[in-house]
């Protein structure tokens, strides 16, 4: 594709990065197919090939618009389109890109604005847990639309004591809102590492991985907490104190993965940030290698599953495969469904900001998978897992907490 970039982005490091982008696309519109937005509303401008034309109109000089902020705004940023693409475009980068342009340029309406600001100020709030235990306790008496948000969390259970006592140790996130919804996750991820003589800890100054504000146009707030889970780790794992940093939220683990990416053009991260990259593994990467262990260990086989991977863990960080492969040789009776490419509606805040649109992806999604007849809906996304039981009657669980029962019963 042809750029001419006006020259308030030429000499830019977002516009010359945008350029190169812009640049790969050959508007082939292999993406269409596979774009989940695309699907439900059949306009060209709430899909892929459609959203680079608006980005590049914007970076030739054309002013953006309320109706441009919002076609960007629909975006799931799956990623769908990347693994598709024939020519490599690096479609999240880009939209990452034109969201900031557009919304320096563009003045959300007051109800989106307050709206935004409440969800990153409060998910990032040491407050969160209370007010969401608050929310637990009247969730039978609140709307439906409110209740669907609200999931039924499982008690944690007991924690390894002193998993300071195994040689090989690893740091854990101290994520924002999955301890308060679902406690049960990080405990079974506890209790599963410790069966196999791995001890946890989370590092003194890390905190959210920063995808919240990142994505909530508040994107330098959410490099500030990047370069602080930098500062805490790396010291960590490059003395040999820690060995890895195990995320089990894939949301979680694919913005901390591009922490590189983020941090290119800051010259006192940047090199740091790209060192903590190899260390940095989702759980199913880490126990992918003692899957013969971890199975020796089970008590029991896991039941008739039908596993949904989110798009943070099969498009971002292409980890589809390893995961179920990991959970084949640990015994799940996997069900195939279709589509099970396209994204459930979740992704992050989305559910919240785009209700509508949100909404009827799961149903499509839950539709598929029901169709399989599972016992039990497994993923490896926190927001995923509560969006999907938002709508069905099925458990949906992460797949850690099933390989937990089935190691202790």
């Amino acid at each position: 594709m042809q750029t001419q970039l006006a020259e308030w982005a030429r000499d830019t490091d977002l516009g010359r990065e945008a350029d190169e982008i812009l640049r790969r696309c050959v508007h082939c519109g292999f993406c269409l197919a596979t774009c989940p937005t695309y699907q439900i509303l059949g306009d060209e401008l709430d899909s892929p090939r459609g959203r680079i034309y608006q980005i590049k109109q914007v970076l030739e000089g054309a002013e953006p618009t309320y109706v441009t902020q919002q076609h960007l705004d629909r975006c799931l940023t799956c990623r769908n389109c990347e693994t598709t693409c024939p020519s490599g475009v690096q479609y999240g980068a880009l939209v990452d890109i034109g969201r900031q342009i557009v919304s320096e340029r563009v003045r959300r309406p007051l109800r989106e604005r307050l709206l935004r600001e409440t969800l990153r100020r409060l998910m990032g709030s040491p407050w969160f847990g209370t007010l969401y235990r608050m929310g637990c306790w009247v969730r039978p008496v609140l709307p439906a639309v409110l209740r669907s948000k609200i999931a039924e969390a499982r008690p944690a259970g007991p924690l390894p004591a002193e998993p300071g006592r195994h040689a090989r140790q690893v740091l854990m996130l101290a994520n924002c809102v999955q301890p308060a919804m679902m406690p049960s996750i990080d405990a079974a991820t506890l209790r599963v590492l410790d069966a196999v003589g791995v001890g946890t800890r989370i590092a003194a100054g890390s905190g959210c991985c920063g995808a919240i504000n990142f994505h909530l146009d508040a994107q330098e707030a959410g490099r500030d907490q990047m370069r602080a889970n930098v500062d805490a780790w790396l010291p960590l794992l490059e003395s040999g104190e820690v060995e890895a940093v195990i995320v089990n939220a894939s949301g979680c683990g694919g913005m901390i993965k591009e922490y590189a990416h983020h941090l290119k053009h800051d010259p006192a991260y940047a090199e740091r940030a790209e060192r903590l990259m190899p260390y940095v593994k989702d759980i199913a990467e880490f126990l992918a290698p003692m899957a013969a262990e971890v199975r020796s260990k089970m008590r029991r086989a896991p039941g008739r599953s039908a596993f949904h991977p989110p798009c943070t863990l099969q498009h971002w960080q292409g980890l589809r495969a390893v995961t179920e492969r990991l959970l084949t040789e640990l015994g799940f009776d996997l069900q195939s469904f279709g589509e099970s490419h396209l994204c459930c509606g979740s992704a992050g805040t989305y559910s919240i900001t785009q209700p509508v649109l949100s909404k009827s992806l799961r149903d499509r999604k839950l539709q598929a998978i029901q169709a399989t007849l599972p016992e039990t809906i497994v993923s490896s996304n926190i927001g995923c897992i509560c969006h999907l039981q938002g709508g069905t009657d099925t458990p949906v669980r992460h797949w850690i907490e099933t390989v937990d029962e089935a190691l202790h019963d």
